[in-house]
């Protein structure tokens, strides 16, 4: 019955245009909190903010209000299949072609529904599929951005490389994701030369496409950084060094607790597929404290830090719990790390002009929370309404 009535109400507010959203506490994604404000949408953009005074189309007082939230690394087809282990679709999976599609749409599905209005999927074919879906709004979830596949050691030599990301932007990446170092399971020495990477960095540039790049450790960041390119994932051993040279090349910088801490929670549902093996699990118990570290070093050197999940099967609609991560063992400000995964990881993702910020001109993308995530952090876990481009998907008060 409550869905019928929210797709009714929906339908409703989408004839009845301009819609009225009053707020009595909103953060801004900015770093700004305002009192008493109403949001003028229409066409599926804020066309004004004013005191609030009109009678409100939908009423958010007594929640907080910020834009809807960006998650820049998941793994949308990432899911744990009938038997409770993990699949990725593909070859040697168990599901079909089918359920893994159905997989991946109730993954972003639950993410919408946690308040993350953006995501950035990083290595799957699918995603293409998926994104041109969501941008159709024939499917439910977030704006998503994909690389489709990614870049690694064995793509080739610098000529293969090149040739492959022009492929890649051939068929419709919106960025490039580049494997420069092992994973943390197998100890994340760096993988890739040089000449590769700036392969295929250059070759991004190139293209007008960005390139993050998976980077444990301090050469195979370095090298990154050097190669002109835009972002770096994980980092969990990375130097002072290193940390300063991201910061002065702008690099984003976009350090995980929540897959480490899924992994760990679910670690019956990986061990003994692939390296998810009894050591590589201990290595990622022993980068738990590291990541911390590092984050505050990189706070320290005032790298722009950016927030992504790196989501694998069981973290997504879990997504938030990274700002708890963050705030309660990182030692990040709760301001400082909101507006990662608002409008600096607006600005990674070259989408600073469309959200990420609650402004005139602006996507219509809101989340809005019981309670105060600025007191207390825990409350991005209660998610009451959800609002994408001027579409209601939640409303639960």
């Amino acid at each position: 019955m409550f869905g019928k009535l929210l797709l009714l109400f929906t339908a409703t507010l989408a004839a009845a245009q301009p819609v009225v959203v009053r707020t009595s506490t909103l953060i801004d994604g900015k770093g700004h909190v305002l009192k008493n404000k109403e949001l003028i949408i229409d066409g599926g953009k804020i066309i004004r903010i004013a005191d609030a005074k009109q009678k409100p189309t939908i009423d958010l007082t007594g929640l907080t209000v910020m834009p809807g939230w960006i998650d820049t690394h998941i793994h949308a087809t990432w899911y744990f299949n009938k038997e409770g282990r993990y699949e990725a679709g593909g070859r040697g999976s168990k599901s079909t072609p089918q359920q893994a599609a159905l997989y991946a749409a109730a993954n972003l599905y639950a993410t919408l529904m946690g308040g993350f209005t953006t995501v950035q999927s990083v290595g799957a074919e699918l995603d293409g599929d998926l994104r041109d879906r969501i941008a159709a709004d024939t499917l439910a979830g977030p704006r998503l951005l994909t690389s489709l596949r990614a870049v690694n050691e064995n793509t080739g030599d610098p000529a293969a490389i090149r040739a492959y990301v022009q492929k890649m932007k051939a068929d419709g990446a919106d960025l490039v994701k580049i494997f420069a170092t092992a994973s943390i399971r197998d100890g994340g020495k760096m993988t890739m030369t040089a000449e590769q990477l700036n392969a295929a960095c250059g070759e991004a540039k190139l293209q007008g496409l960005r390139s993050i790049v998976h980077a444990h450790s301090s050469d195979g960041a370095r090298a990154s950084v050097m190669a002109g390119c835009t972002a770096i994932e994980h980092g969990t051993f990375l130097d002072d060094a290193t940390l300063e040279l991201m910061a002065q090349h702008g690099v984003y910088f976009d350090p995980n607790f929540l897959v480490l801490h899924n992994y760990l929670d679910n670690k019956a549902k990986f061990l003994g597929i692939g390296n998810y093996t009894e050591e590589g699990f201990a290595a990622m118990e022993k980068g738990l404290p590291l990541v911390a570290e590092v984050l505050k070093r990189a706070r320290k050197h005032q790298v722009k830090v950016v927030l992504g999940t790196d989501g694998v099967a069981g973290a997504h609609g879990r997504n938030a719990e990274e700002f708890i991560y963050r705030v309660q063992d990182g030692g990040d400000r709760a301001m400082d790390a909101l507006t990662s995964g608002m409008s600096l990881a607006a600005e990674s993702l070259g989408m600073g002009g469309q959200i990420g910020s609650i402004a005139e001109g602006m996507q219509a993308d809101l989340v809005a929370v019981s309670g105060d995530p600025l007191a207390n952090i825990t409350a991005v876990r209660h998610v009451a309404f959800v609002m994408k481009g001027g579409k209601v998907y939640r409303y639960a008060r």
